[in-house]
Order: structure tokens, then sequence, then C-alpha cells
């Protein structure tokens, strides 16, 4: 296949994703006419705002601007008012309040994707690394409902996306993606707090990138050919125009450009990331606060983050007592404890699901509506698999086995791209996941999505190698993979979107009893 092709058959399969993802978010957005799991805060906060009514949240404030932001809109557009309640204090229609999520959250197959061409600049990479990411349910059910968790995906991808396309063009160039890029991280923890990690992911790899030139000083290449030809992971500035010194003008940009993003991120200078991915942030924070702090002027910028603090505080222990989907960090990736965001049953499909009031028995209908905050299993459990496989394959082979054996810290030479990408992947997963290991407080599965989506770039990763193969073996299991995460996407799906069930086919897709 010529690049030609190969790059009209990426933009109509990334295109198809992108299709999927927006019409799998937006039909039957009004399914239930009720506040679903947390609509109950987030629908009502973003009504405060358009009311300018004044209320405490314990979250930053930039998910509810958004949601205000659609619900707004939506009363200037007389479609899908069908339905109406007023649960958030005023007449409106489910879809006045959910629309805007589903929209921003069919982009985030393409953000996913765009950061895994920018890693490799392999479309085949990216495509599955979007796939995968389409066919996962939590994320499909998150942005489905009024509800904040997947913006802090979208500005942490984003903030990462653009920093890698910042390093890929020229320093002329460069500071407007920079810019972008630190904007970007500053919103993502002006939509909670843990939007921090993506940027601390960010940083924990530009360090490595300062390690591995000091490890590795002394095996700087002399020319651009041995740097390209043993395909080199970071390159720092000045070995790279130590390599290039001999080279004709047009012969140092060609080199140049033949390095990937990541190969480049040892350029960064300590002031130039303090600035663009420190400042930068911290004053988009800070100016987004602005409109909540007017309209609630109880506490000024300091008093409110006290009393944020204090209220995580008081949520108690990670236990059942607390709130019976309590999910500890240890539980998310082996996918044992999702959360029932809906459930209701009724005795046919023609009977309306009661929106007041508890619910009903389960034994009292014939046909079971639910709603589940569930990743694909199969997607969760081979991403996992997948990150283990790199942390064993890349860690030991390349860092702790030879560091053992020196006696020392010590990075093996053969240090490569893929052992790279790897990395990256690896460390934005930790630095996801690991800063939940000392929480107390009651959390849940959905806080796991800042670092499932790193698992799904990695198993896109290792699939892509298969597939890529020359022993059909492989091939073969790539390929199985894939369709089995894309069938067990399908077979999940009535519970992503709340369809009526029967009973036993509600029981078959409850594996275990510790997702009911």
């Amino acid at each position: 296949m010529t690049q030609k092709q190969s790059f009209s058959w990426f933009k109509i399969g990334m295109i198809a994703i992108f299709v999927l993802s927006l019409a799998l978010r937006f039909w039957g957005l009004g399914r239930f006419n009720t506040l679903v799991f947390d609509e109950v805060y987030y629908a009502k906060f973003a009504q405060n705002y358009l009311s300018q009514t004044p209320f405490f949240d314990g979250h930053p404030p930039l998910g509810k601007y958004i949601i205000a932001i659609g619900m707004w809109l939506s009363s200037y557009f007389p479609f899908w008012q069908d339905t109406v309640n007023v649960l958030t204090g005023v007449a409106r229609s489910p879809w006045s309040y959910r629309w805007i999520n589903a929209l921003f959250g069919a982009f985030i197959p393409l953000i996913v994707a765009g950061i895994a061409y920018q890693l490799s600049y392999r479309r085949s990479f990216a495509f599955l690394a979007g796939l995968f990411t389409a066919c996962d349910g939590i994320f499909l059910v998150e942005s489905r409902y009024a509800l904040i968790n997947q913006y802090i995906v979208i500005f942490g991808l984003l903030g990462q996306w653009l920093l890698l396309i910042a390093l890929a063009n020229t320093k002329k160039q460069r500071k407007f993606y920079l810019i972008l890029s630190g904007i970007s991280f500053g919103a993502a923890i002006a939509t909670k707090w843990n939007g921090l990690f993506f940027l601390i992911g960010v940083y924990l790899n530009w360090m490595l990138a300062w390690l591995k030139q000091h490890f590795m000083a002394k095996n700087r290449r002399n020319n651009t050919k041995s740097i390209l030809e043993t395909d080199q992971y970071y390159v720092s500035t000045e070995e790279l125009r130590q390599s290039t010194a001999t080279l004709t003008a047009p012969q140092q940009t060609t080199a140049k450009s033949l390095l990937l993003p990541l190969q480049k991120l040892g350029q960064l200078k300590i002031f130039t990331a303090a600035f663009y991915l420190g400042i930068i942030p911290l004053i988009t924070y800070s100016l987004i606060w602005i409109p909540h702090l007017l309209q609630n002027p109880k506490f000024n910028f300091i008093e409110v983050h006290t009393q944020i603090l204090s209220f995580h505080g008081r949520l108690g222990g990670n236990t059942s007592d607390i709130h019976p989907y309590c999910a500890a960090w240890y539980k998310w990736p082996l996918l044992t404890r999702p959360i029932a965001y809906f459930y209701q049953t009724a005795s046919s499909t023609n009977e309306t699901v009661s929106i007041i009031g508890p619910p009903l028995p389960s034994n009292t209908g014939k046909v079971i509506y639910d709603v589940h905050a569930m990743g694909n299993p199969l997607l969760w459990w081979f991403g996992f698999a997948a990150l283990m496989f790199l942390i064993v394959a890349v860690l030991f082979r390349q860092i702790i086995i030879p560091s053992i054996k020196e006696k020392r810290l010590y990075v093996n030479s053969s240090f490569s791209i893929d052992s790279g990408i790897a990395l990256y992947l690896i460390i934005n997963y930790a630095a996801n996941l690991l800063p939940w290991v000392k929480v107390n407080r009651c959390v849940f599965i959905y806080h796991y999505m800042t670092a499932v989506v790193f698992a799904f770039m990695a198993l896109a990763w290792l699939i892509d190698k298969c597939l890529r193969s020359y022993h059909i073996e492989l091939r073969a299991f790539g390929l199985t993979i894939t369709f089995l995460i894309i069938i067990a996407f399908g077979f999940w799906m009535p519970i992503y979107l709340g369809l009526p069930l029967s009973a036993e086919a509600y029981k078959l897709r409850m594996l275990f009893t510790s997702w009911i």
C-alpha cells in the first residue's frame, strides 16, 4: 500500500471512529427523564451558575461551566425538548444538560489517536488506539450524562498531545503549541485536582530525558546517521547540534525532521518547561475560578481551597459502609467493583420508568434498565496485561537488571524509541494511578479513567507490533484480541446505554456478584 493510500484509509478509519462515537453518545440521550448519579450535583450546580445562585462545590468549577453553557445554548434550540423535569430547579429536558458532554466525549478517541501518532508516526498504532478507546464502556457512560470526569481526561490528554505537536514543530511555531498545552493542563486541573497527574506524567518523562542524557553522555554519536540508525530515544539540543554540524543546512533540516517528538523532549530547557508547563497552567487555573468567586463571594481564592480540602477530608473511609460502590485503587485495573449509575425495573418495555421515589424491588418487574459505569472488561484486562508486559520488557531489561549488574543506576545503551514509547505510557499510567494509593477517602472506579487510557495505548502498541510481525501466529493473535474487544463492547452495550434487558440477559452480563 502506498503512502497516499495509507493516509486515505487512516483518514476514513478515524472519521468512522468519530461518527461511531458521536452516534453512540447521542442516541437515546434523553432516555431517562431524571438526574442520573452525580447529575444530582453537577446539573444543579450548572443551573446555579445560570441563575446566579450561590453554592459550594467540592471541586473546581470548569466542568460545571461547560454543562451550564450547554444548558444555556439549548434554550435557543427547540429540539428534543419533548420530555422535561424540574429536578435542576427549572423546567429542562434531559437533553439540555447532557448534549454538550456527549459532543465533547466523542472527541476522546481522536485525541488518544493523536497522541499515539505523535509518539510513533505510525497510523496503524494511532488507529488501534482510537478504536480501543471508542470501544470502552465507562467513557461512553460518563459522556452521556451531565458528569465532569471526562473533562479531566479530555484536557489532560489534549495538553500532552499539544506538547508533542510543539516538539514536532520549529522553535518559532513551538511556542504557540506550548502555550495551548499549558492552558489545557490548567483546564484539566480546573475540572478536578487529579488533572494535575497528567502534568506530573509529562514532568517525569522530561526528567527521564535528562537522566538518560546524563547516563548515556559517553555514548554520544558523532553524526546524524548513527543517531537515526540506533533509533535513539531522547536527543538533546547539544547532541543534535554536534551530530549535524558537518551537514549542509538542507541536510540538517531533513535530519532534524526525522526525529520523533518524543526524541526531542530533552530539548526543553528548565525555564521553558517551568514557564509553559508550570506558570501558564497556574495562571489558567486561577483565571477559571474568577466567575465562580464573583458569584460566591463567601470565600476568597485561598479560603475556597481550604474548604474543598476540608470537604474531602470529611468524606470518610474507603469502605462500603460509606458508599456501596467505594472501590480502592487496586480494584480498578481488574474491574472488580464498577458502579450502577441507574437501575430500574418495569413490567414491560411499554411501561414508563419511574423517576420519583426509591427504586422498585428487583423482583417486581420483567424488564431491567441498568446503566453501569463499567469499562469494556476484555479491553481493561488485556490493557492491564499489556502494561505489565511492557514493565517487564522495558524496566527490567533496560534499567533494573543492568543496574543490578553494574551496582549503580544504569541505562542500557540499546535504549530505543520503542522502549521510550513504552516508558512514556508506563510513566503516565503510574502517575495517574499511584497517587491514589495514599488516598483514604471513598474513591470510585471512574477515578481510574485518567490512567486506563494509557493502558489502551499500551495494548494498541503491542497489537500493532503483532499485526506488523512476519509470524502469522502473532498476526492472528493481534486480530483475535482486536475482534474480541469489539465483540465484548457490543455484548455489554445494553448496560452502557441503559437498554431494556430481561432478568436473564442482565445476569448474563453481571459476571461477578461484585459487579451488581
